[in-house]
């Protein structure tokens, strides 16, 4: 599983809330003006990158992912935590707190989780 770009990441969001589209349904769920030929044309590289595939409805296509968000999303943040955080969670973890991205009241919950699962 390769990584997308980013309009290609956008268009994979669209198209994993609706389930499956059409074109002209996915355009108005992007951000900023996107032309119709330019959504096709990512859709179209979607699928040779084996993410989505078509149903023919004569001329058109209605497209739907073929990959889970769940199994990109997996791959894209163990990519980040070998990448830059030295296949370390407490790296990563502490890196969002340095920002102030997660909050002392979010730490506990998670730290609340990881103690429930150990019970």
């Amino acid at each position: 599983m390769e990584k997308l770009t980013q309009k290609e990441e956008e268009v994979m969001q669209a198209l994993w809330s609706l389930k499956n589209a059409f074109v002209k349904e996915i355009v108005p769920e992007l951000q900023g003006a996107n032309h119709y030929n330019t959504v096709s044309t990512i859709v179209r590289k979607l699928e040779e990158k084996a993410y989505v595939a078509h149903e023919a409805f004569g001329k058109t296509h209605r497209y739907f992912p073929i990959v889970e968000k769940e199994a990109y999303r997996n791959k894209f943040v163990t990519h980040a935590m070998t990448s830059y955080f030295n296949d370390s969670y407490k790296n990563m973890v502490s890196f969002f707190a340095k920002d102030e991205k997660i909050s002392a009241t979010e730490l506990r919950e998670i730290l609340e989780m990881i103690e429930s699962k150990e019970k």
